[in-house]
């Protein structure tokens, strides 16, 4: 899978080899300012079914999301790396501080990056509070973003 550039009229399944019987299927068609598009794009060495179609896509709308809600989240301008365990430490601080009225406090996170880390010390109920909700709404968007994008996949296009 490549995101490629191209014209507007791109066909979203297209025989690119007769000879060698190669077939390219394209999606997520993004308008660029100088009137072309960008695409997702995949190459298949036989004209694929409409399985093979549905499960491409499906798979990197899945994995882009996954992408998305991994490295997509900034709180007060710092990149925040949502793994599943570091979501679990942060539920888990945010839960305990609510339950012990902010004596679990101060809690110490790292933000950023490897090379360009932020160490954030969270010292009251409304900072960590702040810091989780915002961090559940980007997870919760991000997934409402990926049912909508399932959801308006049309299979039918691809005749």
């Amino acid at each position: 899978m490549n995101r490629v550039e191209g014209t507007a009229d791109v066909k979203l399944l297209e025989c690119t080899n007769p000879a060698k019987n190669k077939w390219r299927i394209r999606w997520d068609i993004q308008e660029q300012d100088n009137g072309g598009v960008n695409y997702m794009e995949h190459e298949f060495d036989h004209k694929p079914c409409k399985d093979e179609i549905r499960h491409t896509v499906i798979d990197w709308i899945n994995h882009h999301t996954d992408n998305i809600i991994l490295s997509g989240f900034v709180w007060n301008g710092m990149n925040v790396w949502l793994s599943q365990e570091n979501q679990f430490n942060y539920k888990v601080a945010y839960d305990l501080a609510v339950q012990t009225l902010g004596t679990s406090l101060p809690v110490t996170f790292k933000f950023g990056t490897d090379n360009e880390p932020y160490y954030y010390k969270f010292s009251s109920i409304e900072q960590l509070k702040d810091f989780y909700t915002k961090a559940a709404l980007h997870i919760q968007t991000t997934l409402e973003e990926c049912w909508k994008a399932k959801d308006s996949f049309n299979l039918d296009l691809y005749q």
